[in-house]
């Protein structure tokens, strides 16, 4: 099924990684026999890509390689259209501001920000907040892998820098232990009077009930596109790691095929015009 639109679907969120040690080396502490599949290539997104209508494709920079976004750039470099970029960073490092603007002109529109261990670094240091200002300045997001406990220190950096881009990955893992509870679904929605903030709707595999057809996800999703409108939601597969649980067409087919509260135009945003907007133009 097409929704009418010619350039095919954005993927938004999908990890690569290969068995080429030599050349990709693993981050330290990092062993061949923890990753979770041999290799993900450009290559295997692709074809899974093509038997998908899915065109183009956001790249999330994998933990096994730490800092070193190599893979990445070289893929984004190979396949200029097809690929951007969301990068990891060293945020104490001396001057984050300028590695990100230097990885910006290799295809990077944004950085993952990890929030999701409670005895971590707080959100208030000062090397996220230039993060956050040098974001602003350049139109480069800041990705959040997080859970609905950090969304009350999430919203007041984006208070602090109204014009910083700020993207919430995968609905901030709500339903991740299975309850999808309302107050989490609140603490989520009260980012929408941000309007820089952006959620991606992604790797339904991992929430819920955690297995196709995501029906149960539903009213979830239909509380987002209520708060922040389908403009500022985008599908996201999380392959490979989806793929280890399901079919590729399993993540897609919940926003293509079901969610009737969405009209066609809606899914064309969410599936791939919202995620065009902001990292390939």
């Amino acid at each position: 099924m097409r929704l009418g639109f010619d350039n095919g679907y954005i993927d938004a969120h999908v990890h690569l990684w290969t068995d080429d040690f030599a050349k990709y080396p693993l981050a330290s502490g990092v062993k061949p026999s923890d990753l979770v599949v041999r290799r993900f290539t450009a290559r295997d997104i692709l074809a899974q890509a093509q038997r998908n209508s899915v065109q183009q494709v956001v790249l999330v920079q994998m933990s096994y390689y730490g800092f070193d976004n190599s893979l990445m750039l070289d893929t984004i470099a190979h396949y200029p259209s097809r690929f951007r970029g969301i990068a990891v960073i060293d945020v104490d490092q001396k001057e984050p501001a300028k590695m990100m603007r230097r990885l910006a002109r290799s295809g990077v529109r944004g950085f993952r920000i990890m929030a999701v261990d409670p005895a971590a670094r707080p959100l208030d240091h000062a090397g996220l907040k230039t993060m956050f200002a040098c974001g602003a300045s350049e139109n480069l997001a800041m990705c959040f892998l997080t859970g609905p406990e950090f969304l009350p220190g999430i919203g007041s950096l984006c208070a602090q820098f109204p014009d910083t881009p700020v993207v919430i990955d995968h609905m901030a893992r709500i339903g991740m232990n299975g309850a999808i509870r309302s107050r989490d679904v609140d603490a989520l929605c009260r980012l929408a009077k941000y309007p820089r903030t952006m959620v991606k709707v992604s790797a339904f595999y991992a929430l819920g009930r955690k297995r196709p057809p995501h029906d149960d996800l539903a009213p979830l999703i239909r509380s987002l596109s209520m708060a922040f409108g389908p403009s500022r939601l985008m599908w996201g597969s999380d392959s490979p790691l989806q793929l280890m649980h399901e079919t590729y067409r399993d993540s897609i087919a919940l926003v293509r095929e079901r969610l009737p509260f969405l009209s066609a135009a809606d899914k064309g945003e969410i599936l791939r015009s919202s995620a065009e907007k902001f990292f390939f133009r």
